[in-house]
């Protein structure tokens, strides 16, 4: 009888390098990337930067002594918000990004109390700036 009529099995035997884990030869069959440091992305930087001219700028307005002092300090709100409206968005993106993963509950819970703080900073910012927006028109 030949082998054409024999069917074949549906469950073949792995080969035997497949079970190996270390070849004889020194070789490792799987490739796994160097793992290297945390990289600190481009948007953290640029948000790090805009927090801090921000806050920068508000406390600059705060201490000016003029008569256009309130519009001003009025803009710098605005701009305190929006800095921290992103910073509150970059770190939502982060945490679901970083919920796909595993290992990286304690660093995410920090990222998301962060975030939660920029909303908050944004808001009251928010709130700020209309309430001197009203002074400023009224007192004109």
């Amino acid at each position: 009888m030949t082998d054409r009529r024999a069917s074949r099995d549906p469950y073949p035997a792995p080969p035997r390098r497949a079970n190996r884990e270390y070849d004889d030869s020194g070789y490792d069959d799987r490739y796994e990337p160097p793992e290297r440091g945390r990289r600190i992305s481009p948007g953290a930087v640029f948000l790090v930067i805009a927090v801090i001219g921000s806050v920068a700028f508000t406390a600059y307005f705060l201490t000016v002594r003029e008569a256009t002092q309130i519009p001003l300090l009025a803009g710098a709100s605005v701009v305190l918000a929006i800095v921290f409206a992103a910073l509150a968005v970059y770190c939502l993106r982060s945490v679901w990004r970083a919920g796909r993963e595993r290992g990286n509950g304690g660093r995410m819970l920090l990222v998301a109390l962060v975030g939660g703080f920029a909303a908050i900073a944004a808001a009251g910012a928010a709130a700020w700036a209309i309430i001197l927006f009203q002074l400023a028109t009224t007192a004109a």
